[in-house]
């Protein structure tokens, strides 16, 4: 399941779940709307140790700003609240390769 956040929740989503897929979009980009299916696939997909999220990048300059979007759509992996990962790509198998590199990834407690 994808959760949709904001500047007012996002940064406890991060805190609250260890390993965090962020995808930033905008309601007036086709791209990211065309590439929606594609996410929600591979977020059914994963293994369920990674925690996905989707945020309107517009909307949202607090998150956009700490990720550095640049351009959409964008995508974050967070490990332990950090910022670990970010590519702007709608190429499947580049998306797939940020989500295998942060569920992969064994976490000291």
């Amino acid at each position: 399941m994808i959760e949709k956040v904001t500047d007012i929740n996002l940064e406890e989503q991060l805190n609250k779940n260890e390993k965090v897929i962020v995808k930033f979009f905008a309601d007036w980009c086709g791209v990211c709307k065309a590439f929606e299916p594609q996410f929600k696939k591979m977020a059914e997909e994963a293994d369920g140790s990674v925690k996905f999220l989707e945020i309107n990048a517009p909307d949202n300059p607090k998150a956009r700003l700490s990720a550095g979007v640049y351009s959409l759509p964008f995508f974050a992996s967070y490990e332990n609240g950090k910022l670990k990962e970010k590519i702007s790509s709608s190429d499947r198998k580049a998306v797939q390769q940020l989500i295998d590199g942060i569920s992969n990834t064994e976490t000291a407690n």
